[in-house]
């Protein structure tokens, strides 16, 4: 464990990570100053949650100078690494980190580590709901850390943890990019093009994923996607032993999970045993089939017992803001899925119903391509509700609405909540109303999760 008595480190970003790490090296004695562009006023939460420490403030720019002497940069998630102050201490040889690498590097316990171009979150706490089910019946003095990149940042409990517990983390894009060191368990869940606004290009987003299986060992487990065939791409950085999960069963006797006859099944060690039936199964949509066989393959690599993984699976009704549902209201269903902000993922969501859309879809736009979800639109969508920044880019990918042909209207609204109200217009008995952006939510809200609690209440409103 590295010991930071009198170490300098510069965090910069006083966003939720930025915040848990700074108390961490602050009370492992490290001197830390704490760096965020925003104004103190903007700050007033931040530096709340840390005034019993004796940290250094500098806010309202990055200047350059407290970059002199330090011993270790610390990035919180948000910040890029094309920004002036980091490239400098690059330029420097000052070395970077961030809570996640960190945590790594400390923590007592062994680490599931889950990234992917979505689901991650899903497949995290459904991975977190078996653990908690595992160690009910086996070891019920030993706890399960759910964290990361979802919820609280696991560095803020490391000092909890017990050798016999387990953590099971979420792991962005964003986080991977510096990181040096991997989970024992790290699972790659699917590749499509997602914040290429940060990473400029899909071969440096996916190398910012892939980092999560680089820095593994003989010893290690890596479970992955073999369906989608940018994860199939990384099938040979896998050092230790390879779990795969897909729909259908793959033609070797490799380790894997898949679905047969409507049913879920695990293959391991020559073995094969029936989980649990589809129709079991509380999520909608194949995308969350995945997540589940995604899920399969995780425990059983940890090796939590086969009663577990059914006994978490049963039990777990999914995560707020995804596919979520809201209420019924005049004979329709409403749901909010404010987590899919890309193109794909709102695709996942118009593909988990069969009946007839009312869609809300904008937000702000992440420079991803719109075609392949107006093409689905065109099918599976009769009425459109546009919203934000990115609705012009999103009607320009669709074309005039015709006679005829879907979607039967489309309407441009300034904010969500004009379009939860259009939509309520629009809505018939029978159809279902989905709040499925395809874009964040930085143009009108400070994250998804407040964009889908504003759904949720306007919904509710809704008389």
């Amino acid at each position: 464990m590295i010991n930071w008595q009198s170490k300098k480190i510069v965090m910069i970003g006083a966003a939720r990570q930025g915040v848990a790490l700074s108390r961490y090296l602050t009370e492992k004695g490290a001197a830390v100053l704490l760096n965020d562009a925003r104004s103190d006023e903007q700050l007033l939460t931040a530096r709340d949650e840390l005034q019993d420490l004796p940290i250094t403030w500098v806010t309202g720019s990055h200047p350059t100078e407290i970059l002199k002497d330090a011993d270790l940069v610390c990035l919180s998630g948000g910040i890029p690494l094309d920004l002036p102050i980091v490239q400098e201490a690059v330029r420097r040889n000052i070395p970077l980190s961030n809570d996640s690498q960190i945590f790594l590097e400390a923590v007592p316990c062994p680490v599931i580590g889950i990234t992917g171009s979505s689901g991650k979150t899903t497949t995290t706490a459904l991975v977190g709901e078996i653990a908690h089910q595992h160690f009910a019946g086996r070891k019920p003095n030993n706890r399960v850390w759910v964290g990361g990149n979802i919820g609280n940042p696991l560095i803020a409990n490391i000092n909890q943890m017990q050798p016999e517990d387990i953590a099971v983390m979420e792991l962005s894009s964003f986080q991977l990019e510096i990181m040096s060191s991997s989970p024992h368990i790290s699972a790659v869940l699917n590749l499509t093009p997602n914040h290429l606004d940060r990473h400029k290009t899909m071969s440096k987003y996916i190398s910012a994923k892939s980092n999560i299986l680089t820095h593994q060992t003989p010893g290690d487990i890596a479970v992955l996607n073999r369906d989608d065939p940018l994860v199939r791409n990384l099938f040979s950085e896998v050092k230790g032993r390879r779990l795969t999960f897909g729909l259908n069963q793959p033609f070797n006797k490799q380790d894997s999970t898949y679905v047969k006859r409507g049913k879920l099944f695990l293959m391991a060690s020559g073995q094969v045993a029936k989980i649990i039936s589809t129709d079991l199964i509380n999520l909608r949509g194949t995308h969350n089939l995945y997540n589940v066989l995604a899920a399969i393959a995780i425990a059983a690599s940890a090796a939590f017992s086969l009663q577990a993984i059914y006994d978490g699976i049963v039990s777990f009704k999914g995560v707020p803001h995804r596919l979520e549902f809201v209420r019924e209201w005049g004979g329709t269903n409403w749901y909010n899925d404010s987590i899919a902000t890309t193109p794909e993922r709102t695709i996942a969501a118009l593909e988990s119903f069969d009946e007839p859309i009312v869609l809300l879809a904008g937000g702000r736009d992440k420079n991803l391509p719109w075609d392949s979800l107006a093409a689905l639109i065109r099918q599976k969508v009769d009425h459109l509700v546009l919203f934000g920044e990115a609705a012009d880019l999103i009607r320009e990918a669709i074309g005039a609405v015709n006679t005829g042909m879907l979607p039967d209207t489309m309407d441009h609204c300034k904010g969500l909540r004009e379009a939860v109200k259009t939509a309520a217009l629009r809505a018939a008995p029978g159809d279902v109303v989905l709040l499925s952006p395809g874009g964040n939510s930085f143009d009108e809200f400070d994250d998804f999760e407040q964009r889908g609690n504003h759904f949720k209440q306007w919904v509710k409103e809704l008389s």
